[in-house]
């Protein structure tokens, strides 16, 4: 079946990004857009939905749609207002909302907006005749139908990350952190675990399950970082979360890109400051008296292979300390690896290659606009630009911004304000005169 409605915008995945794009075009009424997604429906992270587990940005910046425009309907402020929530959130006094309170309030949005189709998978691209066509099969019934856009947001997202040594199919009780809720209780029932990796998934499940430590259980924790570190989040580091240090790492050449990228891991890789102190303090209370705890913690331990183990263990795990040079192992029944998550390209992309801009090591060349495409104005990325726009990239608070980019763009106007500088610093050297006097005195 094909559609003869050319729409102006087709989004592949409904995650939070595309999600709030979804619902910024909503009132846009010259810009037609849909949204495909494979799953049944929206459910943010199910397998880390702890009881009492925060976002890491405070609710204006992780809401769908506030820093484009505060006013609109599909605010967190508003969903609250709606389900009679508003006055108990102040009360409360905390910035950062209950994931899944988050969850809940995508869901609630979803509801609202008729774009977004669920249950339908993109199975291929192609362009003809000056249109993006998209072949969409619905996964329950089989049925294949065909639609037209002039552009494509390819908003996928990031899949669980795990090292290349780690073959899941055979062993199976090494599993990543997205997986840990439905392996709950197998992971008690063998009563051995070890986590591997120091973000704050890892440091989630390791304070969730402190307490079952009373009971038997046997809890390692082992990062290859040098200590448990907190996200940095000091009111001028916030800065480089900013148009303009998007625009000064945008600048940078490649190598350099890399380089400064891989020394900023304290700005989007830590740990919630209050749950290291959390997790201290509740390893001191349980150890009053000289109580010794069934825990391990290690840092500077970098992970270079599992193994299946022999006799009380079904696995050892193979280690190298960094600073140390020295190689040891551990056996344990079970391993939650928190190695985070990495953009993989949709598998469709392949259908319009020809139409994609590629680095000198085949990465996505993505322009400062969020575009891949070779005239820069037809094929936008979500979280899918880390190598060129930094790491800002998946963070939530900066969604807004990269959608009234979009939106912006594929209007010919400004539908919505964008904010171009609102860092009180200077990331690069600003306009100064130097003279030969000057040199000579430096």
């Amino acid at each position: 079946m094909k559609h003869s409605q050319i729409y102006n915008i087709i989004g592949i995945g409904i995650g939070p990004f595309n999600l709030g794009l979804a619902a910024l075009l909503h009132p846009v009424a010259d810009i037609s857009a849909v949204f495909f997604d494979q799953a049944d429906g929206f459910d943010w992270h199910p397998g880390l939905m702890l009881h009492s587990a925060t976002l890491q940005t405070p609710f204006m910046g992780t809401d769908l749609v506030t820093m484009a425009d505060p006013t609109s309907k599909f605010s967190f402020l508003n969903f609250l207002k709606q389900t009679d929530r508003l006055y108990p959130f102040f009360i409360r006094e905390s910035f950062y909302m209950l994931r899944k309170e988050y969850n809940l309030y995508c869901q609630w949005v979803i509801a609202q907006l008729a774009s977004c189709r669920f249950s339908q998978k993109v199975s291929r691209l192609a362009y003809n005749d000056g249109l993006y066509e998209v072949t969409v099969q619905h996964t329950k019934t089989g049925d294949v139908t065909t639609w037209y856009a002039e552009k494509l947001v390819l908003g996928t997202g990031t899949q669980p990350y795990t090292p290349s040594f780690v073959n899941r199919e055979q062993l199976p009780g090494v599993i990543h952190t997205s997986a840990y809720l439905p392996n709950k209780a197998d992971i008690l029932e063998k009563g051995t675990l070890t986590i591997i990796g120091s973000g704050q998934s890892a440091a989630e499940i390791f304070y969730d399950l402190l307490p079952e430590t009373k009971h038997g259980l046997q809890l390692n924790w082992f990062t290859r970082a040098d200590r448990f570190f907190p996200m940095e989040y000091s009111k001028l580091t916030l800065e480089l979360t900013s148009p303009e240090y998007v625009d000064y790492f945008y600048e940078m050449p490649p190598e350099r890109r890399r380089k400064v990228l891989s020394a900023q891991n304290t700005l989007f890789k830590g740990i919630n400051y209050d749950l290291i102190n959390e997790i201290f303090d509740t390893m001191y209370e349980m150890s009053v008296g000289g109580k010794k705890l069934n825990v391990q913690l290690n840092t500077n331990s970098e992970l270079t292979d599992i193994t299946l183990a022999g006799g009380l263990h079904a696995y050892t795990l193979h280690f190298n300390h960094v600073q140390q040079q020295r190689r040891f192992t551990l056996d344990t029944n079970s391993v939650v690896l928190a190695t985070g998550y990495k953009y993989n390209e949709p598998a469709v992309i392949s259908g319009i290659e020809e139409r994609i801009r590629r680095t000198s090591d085949n990465l996505m060349d993505v322009h400062r606009n969020y575009t891949i495409d070779i005239h820069n104005n037809e094929v936008f990325v979500q979280n899918a630009e880390l190598h060129t726009h930094g790491f800002v990239t998946p963070d939530l608070g900066m969604g807004a911004y990269r959608n009234s980019h979009i939106i912006n763009a594929v209007a010919g106007r400004e539908v919505y304000k964008i904010e171009e500088r609102i860092a009180y610093q200077d990331f690069g050297v600003v306009d100064v005169k130097e003279t030969a006097t000057d040199l000579a005195i430096l």
